[in-house]
């Protein structure tokens, strides 16, 4: 009995021996694994959106030890908003939200996306909250206003109580607009640390237990390799055209660009550009809340600069053209929030670059298309000729250095000058110049009183 016992006992103790290494191996290969870091700055967009959630499948992808999103927004869209919060919900590896560096915010979608973290962090000077949902095209009912606060304070609570933070303040930051300092945020439990730097927030966490959708993890963060995943080059474009000045100006270069094409047709260069401009400016309308009045006055505005010049309306088609663009362009983009409206002096500017482009480029054109023609036939008539052999009728005369057959129904001597009245073939019919004749006559006349006073 005792020989049974004893090799129990040994046999566990050579299966704790032989698997020891192998946890060793496994605890310190996990804590290995470096950290990815995103940054995010700017409006929550579409493009954003896709940046984000990129990062938290490759983190998953990678078993990462966590994913670092280094956040400062104003806020953004609420679609694009609640995809980010979906991915963060169903992340494997853990999440870590640090509203960074200072001077930075989480306001409105930035305070959603703040609470749905695994871990929250804020760094000094930095604050959260005024997450008031707002309607991006304009003011709300009072009933529709109603039913959007409800459904997002709902969805803030779902989130703040799903990562154990403060209830009562997620949905006052909702309903009331309240904001919190990154001290204020932590004594509510807001978040879970205050750090300085990324490094100090990364030796704070070492050893913190969080549960993601695979179970709990521990994070081993203390000196940790830290990996970040930059935008690439098509997050970075379309970041900047769907900034709403960006968009606009796009707009105003495409069809600007289309019309040069049009009125010049073969120049091929303003036609591509244009319409590539077109094409981004459209993909970036599709993330803000385009009032379609305002860009009906904006091409209203086009066909009064181009009227203009054709008609004589003494200024007034112009003006009316440069107050249908200011408008339009006003209203173009109708937002309460600021950083989704176009900027007063973009507007202005570039209204006045437009009409003047417009009223310059159908200037020339209707300047060219009146212009005499100076090549091939019909640039040889009204040119004048000097007669080289007798025109009875026929005969040849020399015009713009070449010497052609002509016809002159009144007869012409050589050195006579004709003026050339009409072309066919190669056949020109020719007039005496009554000009030429003139001024030979006075020749005549100033040489004949030169002799007799000889």
């Amino acid at each position: 009995m005792h020989m049974i016992k004893r090799l129990v006992v040994w046999c566990t103790l050579i299966g704790i021996a032989l698997a020891w290494p192998a946890v060793t191996y496994s605890r310190s290969e996990h804590a290995a694994r470096p950290v990815l870091a995103i940054q995010m700055e700017g409006i929550i967009t579409p493009s954003a959106a896709d940046y984000i959630i990129r990062a938290i499948k490759q983190a998953d992808r990678e078993v990462a030890q966590a994913l670092v999103i280094e956040l400062d927004t104003p806020g953004g869209l609420d679609l694009s908003m609640r995809s980010i919060i979906k991915e963060m919900l169903a992340a494997e590896r853990p999440i870590i939200v640090y509203v960074s560096p200072r001077g930075a915010r989480a306001a409105s979608a930035g305070a959603f996306i703040t609470l749905a973290a695994h871990v929250a962090a804020m760094a000094p000077g930095t604050n959260i909250g005024a997450a008031h949902p707002v309607n991006m095209g304009g003011q709300m009912d009072k009933e529709m206003s109603k039913k959007v606060t409800n459904d997002a304070a709902a969805y803030i609570r779902t989130i703040a109580e799903q990562r154990g933070r403060n209830v009562q303040w997620a949905e006052d930051a909702v309903r009331k607009s309240v904001s919190a300092t990154e001290k204020e945020a932590l004594k509510l439990k807001i978040i879970d640390v205050v750090a300085d730097r990324l490094d100090d927030l990364l030796v704070t966490l070492d050893g913190r237990e969080v549960t993601t959708a695979s179970g709990k993890v521990v994070l081993h963060t203390k000196g940790v390799e830290v990996s970040r995943l930059d935008m690439g080059l098509r997050d970075k474009i379309l970041k900047v055209i769907s900034d709403p000045t960006i968009a606009y100006m796009l707009l105003m270069l495409g069809l600007a660009g289309l019309y040069f094409e049009l009125s010049t047709p073969g120049a091929i260069l303003p036609g591509v550009l244009g319409g590539i401009c077109l094409i981004l400016a459209f993909y970036a309308f599709q993330t803000l809340p385009i009032n379609y009045a305002g860009l009906l006055l904006i091409l209203l505005a086009v066909i009064l600069f181009i009227a203009e010049v054709k008609v004589v309306s003494h200024g007034m088609l112009a003006l009316g053209g440069i107050a249908a663009m200011i408008l339009g362009s006003t209203m173009l983009i109708k937002s309460p929030e600021s950083f989704m409206r176009i900027s007063l002096p973009a507007i202005l500017g570039t209204t006045a670059v437009t009409a003047g482009f417009f009223i310059f480029v159908v200037t020339m054109a209707l300047r060219a298309q009146r212009q005499k023609t100076t090549t091939g036939a019909e640039g040889l008539i009204g040119q004048i000729g000097t007669v080289r052999t007798p025109l009875k009728p026929e005969g040849s005369v020399l015009v713009g250095g070449e010497l052609w057959s002509a016809q002159c129904e009144e007869g012409a001597e050589p050195g006579n000058k004709v003026r050339v009245r009409a072309v066919k073939g190669l056949m020109l019919f020719v007039s005496k110049d009554n000009e030429a004749v003139a001024v030979e006559a006075d020749a005549m006349s100033t040489r004949q009183q030169q002799g007799g006073q000889a």
